[in-house]
């Protein structure tokens, strides 16, 4: 019998399909925490909301380093950094556009003038987060998001519809992605070998296979979608994470700027 998303206390995560269906049933979920809800496990994230939070505003600056602004936040989710974002924005007086499905954005709080909910999965929703946003966002963040996307629909939509809500000069990071390439390159290292011995506690090296497919997001589809975006007019970059981020040694980010 299958996993119940919606009501089991103990979700095998490297297991379970996260689309967006699988999303919004675990985000009902009584008996997870808020990052489980969001599909990591609680070691994964508890405590380094912060390290993740820094890394983001070192990317997206405009969000600390001026007022009243749009921000967009595709995939907001249901824990502690999304929470980050809406006390930032209210200091900041920025006007925060939240994307996701009604089951996560419900259990976000509503801040008048300030927070402004979006229920759907972008870009399908586009004809109605576009809007919100009368003259474009100055900042889009779309973290650990563009793994659903793959499954879910189009990659190459997805950053259409982010480009199309820039405004000039205004940035996108969509953060978070888990790079099949990467993973191979720092397992196949001695660093890597290493840190799965440790983690697993056994003394055998994991297996690496190169000149291969990769099963999801990889080096190639990262490569397309920068190509994507500078073909459409903008500036696109694939950047490392913070080393302090849990997950750095084996995920990107990706950085998209209208000139």
């Amino acid at each position: 019998m299958g996993q119940d998303l919606s009501r089991d206390a103990n979700i095998d995560f490297s297991a379970t399909r996260l689309d967006f269906e699988a999303f919004r049933q675990l985000a009902r979920n009584p008996n997870l925490d808020l990052n489980e809800r969001i599909g990591y496990p609680a070691d994964y994230r508890q405590g380094r909301e912060d390290a993740v939070f820094r890394d983001i505003l070192t990317k997206l600056p405009v969000l600390t380093e001026s007022e009243g602004r749009t921000v967009v936040d595709i995939g907001a989710g249901c824990a502690n950094l999304p929470r980050m974002l809406i006390d930032l924005c209210v200091q900041r007086r920025h006007r925060l556009v939240q994307v996701d499905s009604p089951e996560m954005l419900s259990q976000l709080p509503d801040v008048e003038s300030v927070t402004f909910k979006c229920d759907g999965a972008f870009p399908a929703n586009f004809a109605t987060v576009a809007p919100l946003t009368p003259d474009g966002a100055d900042a889009v963040l779309a973290y650990g998001v563009l793994s659903v996307v793959y499954l879910d629909g189009n990659p190459f939509e997805f950053m259409d519809g982010i480009c199309a809500l820039l405004a000039p000069r205004g940035r996108a990071l969509v953060g978070e992605l888990p790079n099949m390439s990467k993973r191979r390159r720092f397992f196949a290292s001695e660093t890597g070998k290493a840190f799965h011995r440790a983690f697993t506690g056994q003394d055998e090296d994991p297996v690496v296979t190169f000149n291969a497919p990769a099963a999801g997001i990889d080096d190639a589809v990262l490569a397309g979608l920068v190509q994507r975006a500078q073909a459409a007019g903008f500036d696109a970059y694939v950047v490392p994470q913070h080393p302090d981020l849990p997950m750095a040694n084996r995920r990107d980010d990706l950085l998209i700027q209208r000139p």
